[in-house]
This record gives C-alpha cells, structure tokens and sequence, in this order.
C-alpha cells in the first residue's frame, strides 16, 4: 500500500506519525509525508529517513487567527488543499492518515474531496476541530480513549513497555515539565523536595532549559542532592528508574507512563486547548489508577497523601489499559479494509 501520514505542528502529533509511520514501513508499504512550513514538521522530517518523501506546505492555524488574518490562512489551506490533491494522486496514495494538529487540514480535505480513504488518529480524550469536522467523513477514526471499535492502545514506544515493572514502594520520585519546563511543576518540586529526602527518596526532575539553572541553584541551597535535566533525550531512562511521577497531561507522557506502569500525579496545563489535559488525565482516575489536581495552593498536601498512598495497585492496574504495538495494530486495521475492498 501506499500510505501518506499528515499532521503535526507539535511534537504530540508528530510523535504518533513517526510510529504509524515506522510500523507501515516495516510492513512494507511505502509511506510519505504532508504537513507545514509552519510548526515542528520541517525539523522532525525535513531530513527523515523513514518517508519516501516529505512535503511541508505553507499553512498556519486558522482557528487563532481573526479577521483578515483568518481569511489569509484559510486562502493558504485552500491553495495547499489543491498542492495535497496533487500529491496524492501522483504518489498513488491507498489512505491517507491524520494525526491531528492545523499541518493535517490540506491532505485531510485533499483525502475527502478525491475519496481517498482518511483515516484519524485522536491523542487526546476531547477531539480536536478538525478531526471533529472530518471524523463523519473517515473511515475510521482512532482513539485510546473511547471504547468499542474505535478504541486503539496508543502507539508508545516499546522501550516504555520492556522496562515495566510494578512499584510496590517509592525510592525515585520523577517531577516532569515536558520539553518547556513547567514552573508551577518546578516549584513545588522545590517546595516537598525538604518532605521527600527526610523519607529517603531520591529525586529527579526535568525542568525546562529556561529554569535548568534557577532549579539547580535551588537545590544546591537546600543541600539535596538531584538529579536535575534542562532538557534531555533520556526521559524513557529516567521514567524506568522512577517509582512515581508527577507530571502535566499530554497524551504522550500519560500514555508512557501508563506502559511504564508509574503511578501519577498529574497536574495538566490549564491552558490546554478545550483542557484536554485535563480530560486526559480523567480516563486514568476513571480506573483508580492515578490522581489529577488542578494548580492550586492545596497540591503539595494532595500529593504528599498521594505518595503515601498505596502505590501497588495502582502500578499494576496501569498494565490493563495499554498494551503494546498499538502503531502496529491500527496499520493493521488499515490493511484489513484495504483488503475488504
């Protein structure tokens, strides 16, 4: 088959079109690549070895803009909906797979106006715009959230799944910011740190390049001795030796802990679009398998009863909501309906 992914815009997207992508070709479909000039597309792709070709065409996010800003880059998705069509039909596509973020608007409507099979993958618990505009027009649509014949295991990393274990105590606490750093995360990392090392625990935090060095020097002042990240490429290493983490709520990160078997306090960004980080972190609670706090004065209380909490249960009920090769499993579904046909 012959299978263009398109989406991207943040790592979140760009990470699921990597997988998909990896798995199709080593199935041995040929895969190619559609997304923006805009975005982080041209800096995961723009040298990739996993896509026959990548594309990036001139688009920007439509829903942030207003007035003459808004219809300019409508005019921009327009004119790259026509550069898609062309895409598509020279490269022979069989489907074409979304993944979400404004990159996917051009190959996505391209898809639905030539009646090329589209087909969704959704990271978060509540859909975005545009998948909730093109989902009546896919032929299948993926989430990890909902249940029945859309529900699909995230595509995580296999690293997350072969180091999984179930934690009965906490040695290792892992504060995560995400790539930016988050300094509500950061300070109270620094607020329960004094609470944590009277017990022993060792901690590791990710911090955020912008806040690597105001945390360190924190820490040093306070005499703990942490392990302490800017930005680093290792989270699956630092994940596996941690029994516990706090963290926000992009669906990347909860799913990796999840197959990690962590448990999580949660803390979601409360500027999400539509919260969906929030509604992220709520599938976990809704089986007993984390906490989730909104950014308030009450959290360091909230998590210190977390950590004393009895953690076991929930580690191992974590293993009953993901299990692997979820990337391979929805190619696999794609085959299928190509094989329907």
């Amino acid at each position: 088959m012959n299978l263009i992914f398109t989406g991207g815009g943040t790592g979140g997207h760009l990470v699921i079109a990597l997988s998909l992508a990896e798995a199709a070709k080593a199935r041995g479909h040929r895969v190619m690549f559609i997304g923006s000039t805009s975005g982080q597309d041209r800096q995961w792709f723009g040298e990739s070895k996993v896509f026959e070709e990548a594309h990036f065409l001139e688009t920007t996010g439509v829903v942030n803009k207003k007035g003459l800003g808004k219809l300019g880059a409508l005019w921009k998705v327009l004119k790259a909906v026509v550069e898609s069509r062309r895409l598509i039909r020279e490269f022979g596509a069989d489907a074409v797979v979304s993944v979400g973020g404004f990159s996917a608007a051009p190959a996505a409507l391209a898809a639905v106006t030539m009646k090329t099979s589209l087909y969704i993958h959704e990271q978060n618990a509540v859909t975005g715009k545009l998948n909730t505009l093109l989902r009546p027009k896919a032929k299948r649509f993926f989430s990890s959230y909902e249940e029945g014949e859309n529900h699909c295991d995230y595509p995580v990393n296999p690293v997350y799944f072969r180091d999984a274990r179930v934690r009965d105590r906490i040695k290792t606490v892992v504060f995560l910011g995400g790539s930016q750093g988050a300094k509500f995360i950061n300070d109270l990392a620094l607020e329960i740190a004094p609470w944590l090392a009277s017990g022993g625990m060792h901690i590791i935090h990710q911090c955020g390049a912008k806040e690597e060095e105001r945390v360190k020097s924190a820490y040093r002042e306070l005499g703990i001795d942490a392990e302490v990240y800017g930005f680093t490429t290792e989270i699956a290493s630092l994940v596996a030796r941690s029994d516990f983490a706090i963290s926000r709520s992009g669906a990347s990160t909860l799913w990796e802990l999840c197959a990690a078997q962590v448990p999580t306090f949660y803390i979601p960004f409360p500027h999400a679009a539509a919260d969906h980080q929030f509604h992220n972190a709520q599938y976990i609670l809704k089986y007993d398998c984390g906490w989730c706090e909104r950014q308030g004065d009450e959290v360091g209380a909230k998590l210190q009863g977390a950590i004393l909490s009895d953690i076991r249960s929930k580690s191992e009920r974590l293993a009953r909501l993901i299990a692997p090769n979820g990337a391979v499993h929805i190619i696999e579904t794609i085959e299928k309906d190509s094989d329907a046909r």
